[in-house]
């Protein structure tokens, strides 16, 4: 969460910016490099908690030790095999091997 609001703080910079460029005539490319360099001048001088957070985060998901995310169907799905397991003790669930190759 902590990535997602920094970055929208530094997109509410940036466009507000690159529209004043715009109406500057600064021509396009010169209006991104320009809204850009401002914008990141002011998200690095003035927001450097949002930023710091945002770089725990983005340690913390690639660090291989944060909680998998899983969509609410792959939750319904692990419910739905432990379910079966726990009522049927004669059914196994192999489905971390890798399958035989049936050639």
């Amino acid at each position: 969460m902590a990535f997602l609001k920094y970055s929208l703080i530094r997109l509410a910079l940036f466009v507000p910016l690159f529209v004043l460029f715009l109406y500057l005539q600064t021509g396009a490319v010169l209006a991104v490099v320009f809204a850009g360099l401002i914008a990141f001048a002011i998200s690095y001088l003035f927001f450097q908690k949002q930023r710091d957070a945002a770089t725990a985060a983005m340690r913390e998901r690639f660090s291989g030790r944060a909680k998998p995310l899983r969509s609410a169907g792959e939750v319904a799905d692990a419910d739905a095999e432990d379910r079966l397991v726990d009522e049927n003790p004669d059914v196994r669930v192999e489905n971390d091997r890798r399958p035989k190759n049936e050639l």
